[in-house]
């Protein structure tokens, strides 16, 4: 059977198209007894309106773009699941693409209409836009950054305070005792979230007295678990290996983690180890990882209520409000890699 449509309600409610179209539309100037009737054939028909078509006539497609450097890393596809929930609860669908990120992908997705797609917003984590880029944007669609504003240009931003995450981290090192800290994930040519780790790890050092040992910076292309691994192995060859390490996502530190153990290390004992993103397979690894914890909640939240309020401004021609940074909490979460075993299965 054909669905019902405008015309199958018209005709049951003795009323033209255009009435019918007023009431499904919320149009004020309808008397009160005529909308009881149309919404009552309306019922009795089950007719259903065609909100695509509704909202392509508004301007909107109710889709929001996500684009993300690599899916494949769990920080990210938690992430995603978390906007995909916030979304979905305000109405809208994700559609998800990853950059690898390469700066001329991310630079399509996030500074031009993407390939054609009309997205009414996108929320995107960069790894190697520019200032330039989002400066010269010519995309219409709202954007919404996740990580710290780094320059100057007018987008908003939804993050952590990742420099003093970075220095909690080192600095709870300190307090168990250590002196030589290593630190897993620099990138020198980094302008984004390395950079800030890194600027907060030194910063618990210049807070302890204490002097960074730059052969214990180990710099890595990516964050995944053979880079952790690799950068263990190097830092295990040295004459004065660290006895504690600081990696900049919990990739690295697993990666890490697992060569200690096959190098015959105990964790913590020998070597404590922290990571930062606190991704589900830390809290089963064996030891549990010590780890920054990001209230994921909180930013993928954030994002999208801060996406949609610009969506409806633009829809009201309202004037645009200045670029706003939206710092979500964190928290330290210590488990067996730094710890021992805790009797309490703390997580």
């Amino acid at each position: 059977m054909a669905a019902p449509t405008l015309k199958d309600v018209a005709l049951r409610a003795g009323v033209s198209v255009r009435t019918v179209s007023n009431v499904v539309n919320d149009y004020v100037y309808v008397a009160d007894d005529t909308r009881a009737r149309v919404q009552a054939a309306i019922d009795e028909l089950g007719y259903r309106p065609n909100l695509l078509a509704r909202n392509l006539k508004l301007g909107r497609t109710k889709m929001l773009a996500l684009v993300v450097p690599e899916l494949d890393v769990p920080y990210f596809a938690e992430l995603a699941r978390l906007i995909i929930h916030e979304a979905r609860t305000a109405g809208y669908t994700v559609l998800i693409d990853q950059t690898d990120g390469d700066e001329r992908r991310e630079r399509e997705l996030v500074t031009e209409d993407a390939r054609g797609v009309n997205f009414d917003g996108v929320i995107a984590s960069p790894l190697s836009l520019t200032e330039e880029a989002l400066e010269g944007r010519r995309a219409s669609a709202p954007v919404v950054l996740l990580g710290e504003r780094l320059f100057a240009a007018g987008v908003d931003h939804v993050a952590i305070d990742n420099v003093r995450a970075a220095r909690e981290a080192t600095e709870y090192l300190f307090s168990l005792g250590r002196r030589r800290i290593a630190a897993i994930g620099v990138q020198h040519e980094s302008t984004g979230t390395a950079k800030l780790r890194t600027i907060g790890f030194r910063g618990a050092f210049a807070a302890a007295g204490a002097v960074v040992d730059e052969d214990l910076l180990v710099e890595v292309g990516h964050y995944h678990r053979e880079d952790g691994a690799a950068a263990m192995a190097r830092l295990l060859d040295l004459p004065e290996p660290p006895d504690a390490v600081f990696c900049f996502s919990d990739l690295l530190a697993l990666g890490a983690q697992r060569v200690a153990l096959a190098r015959g290390l105990s964790v913590p004992e020998d070597l404590a180890v922290i990571g930062f993103d606190d991704i589900e397979d830390g809290r089963y690894a064996t030891p549990t990882l010590t780890t920054i914890s990001p209230d994921k909640a909180v930013i993928a939240r954030s994002a999208v209520r801060q996406l949609i309020a610009r969506i409806d401004a633009a829809d009201e021609a309202a004037e645009p409000a200045q670029s706003v940074q939206i710092e979500a909490p964190y928290r330290l979460v210590v488990r067996e890699s730094t710890q021992g075993r805790i009797s309490t299965g703390g997580s």
